[in-house]
C-alpha cells in the first residue's frame, strides 16, 4: 500500500458524530457500522488509517476484545486491511460478497489452474478471491499467513514445503484452514482437508494395470530427490512390488546406461522432464513404447493424450479438489476427504 496515501486522521474522525446503531445488534457489529459510516460520508478515504484502537474503545463505550472482534469482522470482509505492526487502513467502500478467500498455492501450471478455475466457478459471485505463491518457499509462505491472517475468512492453501509448516497452519484457525492435496497431518482443531493419498493411489494403480505390466522384466520407479511427496510414492511401489513379486529397482534420474529393453517406467517429475528423456532414449534405441518398454506418468494433460500415440497416465481429479474447497466454504463445513487417483490407460503401456 503506497505510504503518501496514508494520512493520520484519528483524531479528526473520532470526533464525527456516530450514525445512529441499533442496540439490538451485537456490539462488535455496532464497531463495523461506526467505522462504515466514516467511510460513507468520506471522513475516512481508500488508504487512511483508522482511529486508533484506544480511540474506539472510549467512542463507543466498548471493551477491547469487542473493539478487536469488530476490526477482524471489517478485515475478513475486505473493508479495511490490518498491515503488520502499523495499524488498520480503508482498503475499499463496500463489501458485498459474504467470503474473502486468500488462496496460497505452491505454484501455477496446468494441473493447479484447475484447481483455481474450478474453484473459481464454484464459488463466484460469493467471494473475494486473492491469490498467492510461495514457490516452495517456507519463509515466503510464512509470511504471506502472518501477513494476511486478520483480513480474510478462509485460507485455501497448498504446502509441499520442507520447515515446520505445522506450526505456521496452526496459526490460521481452524474454521478458516483448508489444505488442499497434501494430507498435513498433526494440526489442531476440525479443519477441511481434499487430499491425494501418494501411497495408496500408486499401488491400486499398479494393481490394475497388471494384465498390462506382465509383459515387462523389470519395473523401474523414477523418484527425483527434489519430490516432497516421494516417500510416499515409493512406499507404495514397493509394498506393491513385494505384493506381486514384481523385479523392480528405483532411479532418480533417467540415466542411460540403467534403461533396458523390457523396462516399465513410472515418473512423476515437476515438469515431466523425465517422460521426455525415457521417449528420447526409446527413439534412440529404437524402441516402440508399449511393445519394448513401457512409460506410466504421474498427472494427465492434454500433451500426454496425444504424445507418442499416448502416454498411460495416473492422474487425480484436480477440478473436484477445487470444487469440493469451495463447497466446504459455501456450506460451512469441514470435509477430509481423499482425492482418489484414477487411471487413464494408453499406448505407452
Amino acid at each position: 500500500m503506497p505510504q503518501n496515501s496514508k494520512s493520520k486522521i484519528e483524531k479528526q474522525s473520532i470526533e464525527t458524530d456516530s450514525p445512529p446503531v441499533s442496540t439490538h445488534r451485537m456490539k462488535y457489529l455496532q464497531l463495523a457500522e461506526y467505522i462504515n459510516h466514516l467511510i460513507e460520508i468520506d471522513e475516512l478515504k481508500i488508504n487512511d488509517r483508522l482511529p486508533s484502537l484506544n480511540q474506539l474503545i472510549e467512542k463507543l463505550k466498548i471493551s477491547k476484545e469487542t473493539a478487536l472482534k469488530g476490526l477482524s469482522h471489517l478485515s475478513e470482509k475486505g473493508i479495511i486491511e490490518a498491515e503488520y505492526r502499523k495499524g488498520y487502513y480503508v482498503k475499499k467502500k463496500a463489501q458485498y460478497q459474504p467470503y474473502r478467500i486468500c488462496l496460497i498455492l505452491d505454484k501455477m501450471n496446468v494441473l493447479r489452474d484447475r484447481v483455481y478455475q474450478s474453484f473459481l466457478e464454484k464459488i463466484k459471485g460469493q467471494a473475494d478471491v486473492d491469490v498467492y505463491f510461495h514457490h516452495h518457499n517456507f519463509k515466503v509462505f510464512e509470511k504471506l499467513v502472518d501477513e494476511n491472517l486478520p483480513n480474510y475468512t478462509h485460507f485455501v492453501i497448498t504446502t509441499f514445503l520442507q520447515g515446520n509448516t505445522t506450526e505456521v497452519l496452526n496459526r490460521i484457525p481452524s474454521q478458516k484452514r483448508i489444505i488442499l492435496d497434501y494430507e498435513e497431518k498433526n494440526l489442531t482443531g476440525d479443519y477441511t482437508c481434499i487430499y491425494q493419498d501418494y501411497k495408496t493411489d500408486i499401488q491400486e494403480s499398479l494393481t490394475e494395470l497388471l494384465p498390462q505390466l506382465e509383459k515387462y522384466s523389470r519395473l523401474v520407479l523414477i523418484a527425483p530427490l527434489e519430490a516432497f511427496h516421494a516417500k510416499e510414492v515409493i512406499n507404495g511401489f514397493e509394498t506393491f512390488c513385494k505384493l506381486t513379486r514384481k523385479k523392480h529397482i528405483i532411479y532418480n534420474t533417467v540415466d542411460e546406461p540403467n534403461c533396458k529393453n523390457g523396462d516399465a517406467y513410472i515418473t512423476f517429475s515437476r515438469y515431466d522432464q523425465d517422460d521426455i528423456s525415457i521417449i528420447k532414449l526409446a527413439r534412440k534405441n529404437q524402441w516402440t513404447l508399449g511393445k519394448d518398454i513401457g512409460l506410466i506418468s504421474y498427472n494427465d494433460t492434454a500433451v500426454k493424450e496425444i504424445l507418442e500415440n499416448g502416454i498411460t497416465v495416473i492422474s487425480t481429479d484436480f477440478n473436484k479438489m477445487g470444487e469440493e474447497a469451495a463447497k466446504a466454504i459455501l456450506t460451512g463445513t469441514t470435509v477430509a476427504m481423499r482425492d482418489p487417483a484414477k487411471v487413464i490407460l494408453r499406448n505407452s503401456l
